[in-house]
C-alpha cells in the first residue's frame, strides 16, 4: 500500500488561494484569510525544523514557507525568542497572523503614534488587518519562544519585506 504525504500547509494554501481570488477589498480579504488560518492553523513542528524553531539570539527570524506563483500572497513563519521586538511599522498590504506557540504582545498605534490599544495574542489566536490603520509593534514579553504564522498579500521575497515604513 502506498501512502501519499500531504504537506501540512496544503489545505491552508488552498483556502487562502480561494479567499484571495474573490478579489475583495483588503480589509475583507484579511477577514477571509483569517477564517482560513483559523481552520487550518498548523503546529510549529509541522512547518518548521527544530533548528528553525530555536530562533536566533540576535533578532526574531522569519522563514518563507510558501509564495504563491502569481505573487498574490506569501506565508511566513516567525520565531521570537524572549524579549525580541519589532520596530513600530506598517505594511504594504493586508496581513493575517496566527500564534502557534507562546505569546506575542501587540501594540496598535494611530498615525500620530499614540497607543490605541494592546493585546496578548496566545496560541490559537488569529488576527488580520489592512492599511490604513495597521501601525503596530510586536514583542515577545514572555520567557519562552513564541512562533507565529503570517500571511501577507504580496510576494515578500520579491519586495524584500512586508513592511512599508518604520516609525521612530
Amino acid at each position: 500500500m502506498t501512502t501519499t504525504l500531504i504537506h501540512p500547509l496544503t489545505a491552508l494554501i488552498e483556502g487562502v488561494r480561494t479567499a484571495v481570488t474573490k478579489h475583495a477589498n483588503w480589509s475583507d480579504t484579511a477577514d477571509l484569510v483569517s477564517d482560513q488560518l483559523r481552520l487550518h492553523l498548523p503546529r510549529p513542528e509541522d512547518i518548521l525544523t527544530a533548528e528553525q524553531r530555536d530562533g536566533s539570539p540576535e533578532s526574531y527570524r522569519s522563514h518563507t514557507l510558501h509564495v504563491e506563483p502569481d505573487g498574490s500572497f506569501s506565508i511566513i513563519g516567525l520565531v521570537w525568542r524572549p524579549g525580541q521586538i519589532t520596530r513600530i511599522h506598517d505594511h504594504v498590504t493586508w496581513c493575517v497572523f496566527g500564534v502557534l506557540q507562546g505569546v506575542e504582545h501587540e501594540e496598535l498605534f494611530d498615525a500620530d503614534l499614540r497607543l490605541l490599544g494592546e493585546s496578548d495574542n496566545k496560541v490559537g489566536d488569529v488576527s488580520g488587518f489592512a492599511p490604513p490603520g495597521d501601525i503596530h509593534r510586536v514583542h515577545n514579553t514572555t520567557d519562552t519562544t513564541a512562533i507565529s504564522l503570517h500571511i501577507y498579500g504580496t510576494d515578500v521575497t520579491r519586495i524584500g519585506s512586508s513592511v512599508r515604513r518604520y516609525y521612530d
